[in-house]
């Protein structure tokens, strides 16, 4: 399993020039949210976007040895001001449109979050409908709705995820996995049990994982850094997607260029550890 990146750590680049760099800097896939990491494609609005723009960022990823294995589409999906919604959702169904455009066949999305984490069952009953809605778009153009379940977000633990995912009940939609997203303040010490339920709950349906880190500050915040910067169990992660034998992208966050080496090297090498340590008992 090798690790990919998410492109915008790059900054917000003209394609080609970003593909470049990333070439550069030795990643074979990338997670892609255009119109964070792109400043010469406008998909700032539903109608932007063509086929032609993703081939084109398609070929130039291509030319330099990079897959884009995941669009990003982190919008607030459930909006409650209804016309913003629309908006939102005619742009994740502008990136499941053109994914295979871009050789891609995952759009990936957090719910969104409310101010104060006020949530209500009408909220829930609003995220269910559009990721319906989405799945279904989805299904037309033979590509995959990642859901990312993280803390503080309507869908912010595992098993709300595997709620969300057991009402609406379709094959077109699957599980981003990141460990560091599911840990706060009041679970962060129970680390090892959050990530043995996210993997019981949501493994079998796992198409990309994210990795980042947490880390206690001074003052008792928890805060993200790069995978190998903090204190999260990353042999236990490991462990779990190798005896999963999942072989999806995994998406390095958190990292500045200059982390990038150090944090690559960290995520494999917990790979490949926990590799060994299966074969050896076999």
């Amino acid at each position: 399993m090798k690790t990919g990146v998410l492109a915008h750590l790059f900054g917000c680049l003209p394609h080609r020039e970003l593909a470049r760099q990333i070439g550069a800097a030795g990643y074979n896939h990338v997670q892609l949210a255009v119109w964070k990491a792109i400043s010469d494609v406008d998909s700032s609005a539903p109608g932007q976007l063509t086929a032609e723009a993703a081939q084109s960022v398609r070929d130039a990823f291509a030319a330099e040895n990079v897959q884009v294995a995941i669009l990003g589409c982190y919008l607030h999906m459930f909006d409650r001001n209804e016309e913003q919604r629309k908006v939102n959702i005619a742009r994740f169904k502008e990136l499941l449109r053109f994914a295979p455009d871009f050789g891609c066949g995952i759009v990936a999305f957090e719910t969104g979050v409310n101010p104060g984490q006020d949530y209500t069952d009408a909220d829930w009953s609003v995220m269910r409908s559009t990721l319906a809605e989405l799945a279904e778009e989805a299904g037309r153009y033979g590509v995959k709705v990642g859901l990312e379940a993280a803390d503080r977000h309507l869908v912010g633990n595992a098993q709300q995820l595997d709620q969300m995912l057991r009402e609406v009940g379709s094959p077109h939609i699957g599980v981003v996995l990141d460990p560091g997203n599911l840990m706060n303040e009041t679970n962060f010490n129970n680390q090892d049990e959050v990530i043995d339920e996210a993997f019981r709950l949501l493994g079998s349906r796992i198409i990309a994982c994210h990795a980042k880190d947490r880390l206690w500050s001074d003052n008792g915040q928890l805060l993200a850094t790069p995978a190998g910067f903090g204190q999260m169990n990353y042999d236990r992660y490991a462990k779990h997607l190798v005896d999963l034998g999942l072989d999806v992208p995994i998406i390095m966050e958190e990292a500045a260029i200059s982390q990038m080496e150090q944090t690559r090297s960290f995520i494999e090498g917990k790979i490949r550890q926990a590799a060994e340590a299966q074969q050896s008992q076999v």
